[in-house]
Formats: C-alpha cells, sequence, structure tokens
C-alpha cells in the first residue's frame, strides 16, 4: 500500500464525470503550463508523423508556427484531422497530467484577419528572440490554428477526489464523458 498515495491503489478507478466548467478549467490550465507538445498528422501512405514544436492556446484555439513546406505541411493540406499531445513534465502516477486535443488544422495566410489574431496569441518575440532574431516584425509564413473537436483529459490527482482520470471534452456537446480504466497489471 502507499503511504503517500492510498486512492492510486483504488481499483477499479472512479468513473465520476466532472461537469463541463471544471473539466475545461483543467484542460487550459494545462494548455498554459507548458507550450511544448506533439503535433501527430498522416502521411499520403497513412504512416503518421509526430513532431515536437511549440504552441499557444487561446479559447480552445491552438496556434503553432509550423516549418513551411515541412512534411507536417503538407500532410495538414491534405488531411486536416490533426491530433496534439501535451503533457506536463513531471514525475509519478500522483502528478500525470496532460491531453490529447483531436480536431481539424487550418492553415492561416498571412495578412488574413485570422493569422492577425494567432499571431497575437503566438508569443513569436519570445522564440525569435531564442532564434537570436531580436526586434523586427512576426515571421510572414503561415500560421496553424487547430480548432479541438475532442479533447482527453488526463489527471490522476483526480481520482483522490472521486473522478475518473481521463475525461472527455466535446466541442458539440454540453457534457463530458469519462475512459473507463483501472486495474494496471
Amino acid at each position: 500500500m502507499s503511504v503517500a498515495h492510498p486512492w492510486l491503489e483504488q481499483e477499479p478507478w472512479p468513473t465520476q464525470q466532472m461537469p463541463k466548467a471544471m473539466l475545461e478549467e483543467r484542460i487550459e490550465r494545462v494548455l498554459t503550463m507548458t507550450n511544448i507538445g506533439y503535433l501527430g498528422t498522416v502521411r499520403k501512405d497513412g504512416s503518421p508523423i509526430v513532431s515536437p514544436l511549440e504552441f499557444y492556446f487561446d479559447h480552445f484555439a491552438i496556434y503553432i508556427f509550423p516549418q513551411p513546406n515541412s512534411p507536417k505541411v503538407w500532410a495538414i493540406r491534405r488531411d486536416p484531422r490533426i491530433t496534439l499531445a501535451v503533457a506536463n513534465p513531471m514525475a509519478g502516477w500522483a502528478c500525470v497530467m496532460g491531453c490529447q486535443v483531436f480536431g481539424r488544422g487550418t492553415l492561416l495566410d498571412p495578412g488574413t484577419p485570422e493569422w492577425e489574431r494567432g499571431m497575437k496569441v503566438f508569443k513569436w518575440p519570445a522564440s525569435a528572440f531564442e532564434l537570436g532574431k531580436v526586434g523586427g516584425s512576426p515571421p510572414r509564413g503561415q500560421l496553424l490554428r487547430l480548432d479541438p473537436e475532442r479533447i482527453v483529459y488526463t489527471e490522476h490527482m483526480m481520482r483522490k477526489y472521486g473522478y475518473a482520470p481521463r475525461q472527455i471534452w466535446l466541442r458539440d456537446s454540453d457534457t463530458t464523458a469519462v475512459v473507463p480504466g483501472g486495474n494496471v497489471t
């Protein structure tokens, strides 16, 4: 038995759904605690491409500045279904926290109102500074906006409070769902 975290040993795992507003707060928290995620796209032959990248989140829109003409850009042009996996770099089951965002990607052209909005969210000055490009104007390439349709949120600490550790947010639903779990031997 875990002395520090006995609630981790509870089986089966709790199955209580979070209220949607509470789940949205948890998702917003995890997507603002870090800005590095793993973007998954599908190649022409059907195999996956997963790339680590920088992102910024605002009101359930996620903005990414993809490398022009990269395999992921060509994949998104062909098939806009994408996923972004985000996990906070912590250790142990007690602090596992992250989400998988499933949705459609839209490549925004420079100068459009959507691109201008996204560039206000995307912290390009910090990225430019890291690359030694101090000052100046924003890069002029396409910006990717991921519009989530479904988000699977995982936080094992929520088991302590009776909630299922995996909760599902759906854009077009007023309620949430849970992913059954437990017995991980």
